[in-house]
């Protein structure tokens, strides 16, 4: 069968948030929080393929950045720490936002994003244009506030914490003293955090829970420019990895001006989402503040001592850090594609959908998630052609049981296939797998393609081995 190609530009101009948001609830990946009673602002749930994107996502970063490396390893540290730990952070001085209140509609804004934030009463002005009187900026910290035990007093002040970075560094002996690492090598951790941000905005992309991918790489002093150039490039390359055009990726390189007092490079990551052009992740050369700070503090000394050299010293650090989150809503919006389909017969090509017109002769219209493989939350659907045929269901049902052992498959007989495949290309299902009657003529299986829609007869006894040759 000839193989359709889509005719398009790299950077796709269709999605539209709000389009978006209905889809990924229709199909199960976003919900919002607390939705039975009406929400709760700045947080959000993760449905059936929502929490299967994610873990994918998490997935990847864990086996590029961790297991298929010899010089990195894990860690999983609690949400909660000694209040310490942030006071030598410095996030109890330092952590927050400038605030105003508008007396008008009661709302309230951060003080430097006032040329971006929408007035809640006149949507078609800025707040600051609406003619509301605004508050003077006063400083609010960000982080959420918490007791441990029964006590609620000053001596049980805890923090939900607002990275998890900290934690890597308040177990850097630990971890080093049981991993038999040597410097350089690192410590990643994936987590949960929390940020009460004042106007929690674009979706999940600013919320006030959120998940991080963190790794802290300690290197000697000195070495701070090299490995943090590696470390972007790395980066870089890995979210081409997972589905995103490296044309709607830039880098966002700090200025002397810029850079945090401890810090000799950084460099954000941004991705061109519809909103505009933001961060995803940010790489920083951090010399040796942090441990510097937790040594102050705690009293005990964070060093390393290099056998070879017979020298200590307190390790620099180059930091990538990642939000989760952000990358889950940068993969939906690059697989999101509204596109025309060429009807059997019709002798048309795949074309990406004009806004807000209809198909013209000849075609109909498809909605679909163009996931890489490695993410899509499943990786394959198993059809009957039939459901009211006994013997294509149990050969059916017989390949998803065994296919299911490995990777995240699904299994439909409800409704005409056509059907069937359109509500696996909203939910981003790579491949579509159909028995038919010639199956039980000569043991082959239709494979559909869903970027191509190609069809093809491969054997029973091959699918397993396409599949995983298609998900390395």
């Amino acid at each position: 069968m000839t193989k359709l190609r889509l005719i398009m530009t790299t950077t796709n101009q269709q999605v539209n948030i709000e389009k978006l948001a209905s889809l990924c609830k229709r199909r199960g990946f976003i919900f919002q929080s607390s939705e039975l009673y009406g929400g709760i602002n700045g947080f959000w749930d993760y449905g059936p393929l929502g929490v299967e994107l994610k873990r994918n996502i998490k997935d990847a970063w864990w086996q590029d950045v961790v297991q298929r490396r010899d010089d990195v390893v894990g860690l999983d540290s609690s949400i909660i720490m000694h209040p310490r730990i942030w006071e030598a952070s410095g996030h109890l001085e330092g952590f927050s936002d400038p605030m105003v209140d508008c007396k008008t509609c009661k709302g309230r804004f951060r003080a430097d994003q006032l040329d971006t934030s929408t007035c809640p009463q006149k949507p078609s002005k800025k707040v600051g244009e609406c003619g509301g009187e605004l508050t003077e900026p006063r400083e609010f910290n960000l982080m959420f506030q918490t007791f441990v035990g029964p006590v609620r007093d000053d001596s049980s002040v805890a923090y939900l914490r607002p990275e998890t970075a900290q934690g890597i560094f308040a177990q850097f002996d630990n971890v080093l003293s049981v991993s038999r690492q040597k410097v350089p090598f690192g410590i990643a951790q994936i987590g949960k955090a929390f940020r009460n941000e004042i106007n929690p905005r674009n979706y999940i992309f600013r919320s006030r829970e959120f998940e991080q991918m963190e790794l802290e790489f300690f290197i000697k002093p000195g070495t701070d420019k090299e490995w943090h150039e590696q470390w972007v490039k790395e980066r870089m390359d890995w979210y081409t990895r997972i589905g995103i055009a490296a044309e709607n990726l830039s880098q966002y390189v700090y200025g002397d001006d810029e850079l945090a007092h401890y810090a000799s490079a950084c460099v954000d990551i941004m991705y061109a989402f519809p909103f505009g052009v933001q961060e995803l992740e940010g790489v920083a050369a951090r010399g040796n503040f942090d441990l510097s700070r937790h040594s102050e503090f705690s009293g005990k000394k964070l060093e390393y001592f290099d056998p070879e050299t017979n020298e200590r010293f307190i390790p620099h650090v180059v930091e990538p850090s990642a939000g989760v989150d952000r990358i889950a809503l940068a993969v939906l919006c690059e697989a999101y594609r509204i596109e025309w389909v060429p009807k059997e017969g019709s002798g048309g090509t795949l074309r990406l959908a004009e806004p807000d017109t209809k198909p013209p002769e000849g075609y109909e219209e498809r909605t679909v998630l163009r996931f890489a493989p490695r993410v899509a939350p499943i990786k394959a659907a198993i059809f009957p052609l039939l459901k009211n045929r006994p013997e294509l269901v149990e050969v059916a049902q017989r390949l998803y049981t065994d296919l299911k052992q490995t990777w995240p498959v699904f299994y439909d007989q409800t409704g005409a296939i056509g059907r069937r495949y359109r509500r696996q290309d909203e939910a981003g299902t790579p491949f579509g797998i159909t028995v038919d009657f010639q199956t039980l003529e000569d043991q082959t299986v239709t494979w559909r393609d869903r970027d191509t829609m190609t069809q093809e007869r491969v054997s029973l006894d091959e699918v397993a081995a396409l599949l995983g040759d298609a998900l390395k």
